[in-house]
Order: structure tokens, then sequence, then C-alpha cells
């Protein structure tokens, strides 16, 4: 099934990925977890299949640089371990996450809520993903 996925970050004015096409696995997603799980596992696959990547002779451009710059981090993009993700503990985490009120998911300006309720997700529907980020002080 074909979406759009919108990643967003509170804080920061436009969104960081703007309407990008996603394929999800699988069309029989009937719940905000499974959509979830689906999401990660996929993420997850891709993030094994990148091998460590031997540049000759590394640099970044003056536009990536900038665009790197308003994310936050500016690096090469390379893998210096060859340590897989484990999609179980990754899916566990992001549960967790979600759970905890790390990220918040909107389907079509809806946001979902509820992990286990039934929902529907059609053909070019957006799936949007909120990061929330602590606005002040440190966590001790």
């Amino acid at each position: 099934m074909n979406v759009f996925v919108k990643l967003k970050s509170v804080g920061r004015r436009r969104p960081v990925l703007n309407d990008t096409p996603y394929t999800l696995p699988d069309d029989s997603i009937a719940s905000l977890r499974q959509l979830i799980e689906a999401v990660v596992r996929q993420e997850v696959e891709k993030y094994n299949s990148r091998g460590v990547e031997n540049m000759l002779i590394p640099f970044l451009s003056e536009t990536e640089i900038s665009d790197q710059s308003t994310v936050g981090k500016v690096d090469f993009g390379r893998l210096y371990s060859d340590k897989k993700a484990n999609p179980e503990k990754a899916i566990e985490t992001a549960i967790q996450g979600f759970e905890d009120g790390l990220f918040r998911v909107l389907i079509n300006d809806a946001e979902a809520v509820e992990l286990d309720a039934r929902m529907a997700i059609n053909e070019n529907d957006i799936l949007t993903f909120i990061r929330l980020t602590f606005l002040a002080g440190r966590l001790w």
C-alpha cells in the first residue's frame, strides 16, 4: 500500500520531509500498533542493509552541510560499525516511546491515540509522525 509520510519535530517550522512517498509492506494494518511495527520493521531492514562505507576522500558539499545543520547534526552518513539493529528491540522501543508520549501519529490530520483501537489506512493517506521534545530543563 502506498502512503505519504511526513516527519515533524516540535520547534521546527517546516517538516523534515514533505509528503515523502512510502510503501507499507502489508494492506492488513488494522491498528496503530501494527502500523508502528510495520514502519519500524521496514526501517530497521533498510538500516541493516546499509553496509560499512569506505570513502577514499570523504567530503560534504556546502548544500549538504546546510541541509544537515537545520536538523542539528552534520555528519558524513557513514557507518563505522557493522553491528545490526534488532527489529524486535526496535519495535519494543518505538511502542514504549509512543506510550511515554515521545511522539504522536496523525493519519490525515486525525490523531491516532490508542495503540490497539481499530483504524483504517487507505491508499495515498498521509501519515505524520511528530517527535516531541523537552522545552527546558534537564533530566537528572
